[in-house]
């Protein structure tokens, strides 16, 4: 992000023990501790944009979700973490049901995976025409822009773009490397530039 001329501060939702194979555990901040940590941030240096990552209960989102409210926040990225690239599931299920009411209609721009996607738009994706139905389903229920990541397909990696009734493919090719993890919230992030 610094190479971009830009900066990051950080509120830490929870901790993750984890590598490559797998989350072993998760550590939550605590309600209060999450909220101390937003103030801190917009008291001081008030952010552009917000970038949401992993959040694992429906405590921490609507904290998240009250105080991007209560600073009028701007620019909001919601990259809906819900299972890592290994399969541990990351977000509990009230969380889920949270997010959908209070954290994406705040959103500019959701940046779900393909399963991610199949959740949030309670569809099975098997397809690019699939993509294209969830990413509207989203995009239309939320108000905001999808960027639906296809890394997760066999074939292909590609992604699909939704924003005003429009789709925007970037099409790219699958590379098969085990060093993959936290690409998408990497993205997710780089995208708070444009």
């Amino acid at each position: 992000m610094t190479m971009n001329g830009v900066y990051g501060m950080s509120a830490i939702a929870a901790l993750t023990a984890q590598n490559t194979t797998g989350v072993r555990s998760i550590m939550e901040a605590t309600p209060q501790f999450l909220k101390d940590q937003i103030d801190a941030i917009f008291e001081d240096i008030r952010p552009d944009s917000v970038k949401i990552g992993m959040v694992s209960s429906a405590k921490l989102v609507e904290v998240i979700a009250e105080r991007l409210a209560y600073y009028k926040a701007q620019n909001i990225v919601v990259d809906p973490v819900m299972v890592a690239t290994s399969g541990s599931k990351l977000m509990k299920t009230d969380a889920i049901s949270t997010l959908t009411r209070q954290l994406l209609p705040l959103a500019i721009l959701v940046t779900p995976n393909v399963p991610e996607a199949e959740i949030l738009a309670d569809m099975k994706i098997e397809s690019k025409a699939d993509m294209e139905q969830a990413a509207k389903v989203i995009g239309d229920t939320y108000g905001c822009a999808v960027l639906v990541k296809g890394g997760h397909h066999v074939q292909d990696a590609d992604d699909l773009l939704y924003t005003k009734g429009q789709y925007k493919w970037f099409y790219g090719k699958r590379i098969n490397n085990p060093n993959t993890h936290g690409t998408g919230c990497t993205l997710s992030s780089a995208l708070q530039l444009i």
